[in-house]
């Protein structure tokens, strides 16, 4: 099991990184009690049911800062291959965070002001800071920007965390409301007009000679492949996780089909993760 130890400075975007490590395969937990560390990986090592595991533990815990050290000797006795993630960023920067949000630091009482509390955790958490195997600095980046940042960091490649879903659909039955794309094919021939094409469908390969070998089809899939290309980096550096694709036909039975299985194994070889289905092939 990979076990991600996340901790870091109150306010220094803890939250969004779990939300990133999620979209990358992980189980996460927040706000781990320091007490409950041991036993949890124990069950987890025990059922092999879960391979990768992030575990967010933070001074919001109480006793965080006296039972760290006896947490993190547990792990290495268990011979558990683990990494820390930390998370900071400047005083000024959490101090604003805390302001625009009105929400009380984790060590913010005893009358301490904002900027006291950030100063005292910064000071508790160096010897931690000191073990991290990842540091981010969140002071610059924007959200999109920091799941960027870690997801090259874990995947080498930040476009290997969205998920792609392309669907064929019939106009006539509804355009999927989930859509982020959405392609009309109507406009190219239609086999439904051939009595021997008409009861098959886009996964028969009769289709798949008709709709692909026509030189509408030709000229409509290159023009789409390069919008394509062009498009899903730019989804993917704005810190989009999924992106839905539609393909529509009139019945979403023929056309649609065969083309949104061309445009998953396209988006495939261009180095995506993507997924085809088809929401209307059985319906008359």
């Amino acid at each position: 099991m990979e076990l991600m130890v996340v901790t870091g400075l109150s306010g220094a975007g803890k939250s969004t990184g779990v939300k990133v490590l999620e979209d990358i395969g992980y189980y996460c937990i927040d706000n781990m009690p320091v007490f409950l560390v041991s036993n949890f990986v124990e069950l987890c090592q025990q059922s092999n049911a879960l391979q990768k595991v992030a575990l967010v533990i933070d001074s919001r815990g109480s006793d965080f800062f006296d039972r760290l050290d006896e947490m993190l000797q547990i792990l290495r006795n268990q011979k558990l291959d683990y990494k820390i993630l930390y998370f900071e960023a400047s005083d000024e920067t959490l101090e604003h965070r805390y302001k625009e949000t009105r929400r009380n630091h984790p060590l913010q009482q005893d009358q301490k002001t904002i900027l006291q509390a950030i100063r005292e955790e910064r000071e508790l958490l160096i010897p931690l800071r000191r073990r991290a195997d990842y540091i981010i600095d969140s002071t610059l980046l924007t959200a999109a920007q920091l799941r960027e940042r870690m997801t090259t960091m874990f995947l080498g490649d930040s476009q290997g965390a969205m998920r792609i879903h392309v669907m064929s659909f019939g106009f006539k039955y509804g355009i999927p409301t989930d859509a982020d794309i959405v392609i009309d094919v109507r406009c190219l021939p239609n086999p439904y007009y051939v009595d021997e094409l008409r009861h098959l469908t886009g996964l028969d390969q009769p289709i798949i000679d008709f709709v692909m070998q026509k030189e509408e089809t030709v000229g409509f899939i290159s023009r789409f492949e390069a919008l394509l290309s062009y498009m899903i980096p730019l989804y993917c550096n704005e810190g989009k996780n999924s992106l839905q694709i539609a393909v529509g036909c009139t019945g979403g039975k023929h056309r649609s089909v065969a083309l949104a299985e061309h445009f998953c194994a396209f988006i495939g070889r261009d180095g995506h993760k993507a997924a085809v289905s088809h929401r209307d092939i059985h319906k008359n």
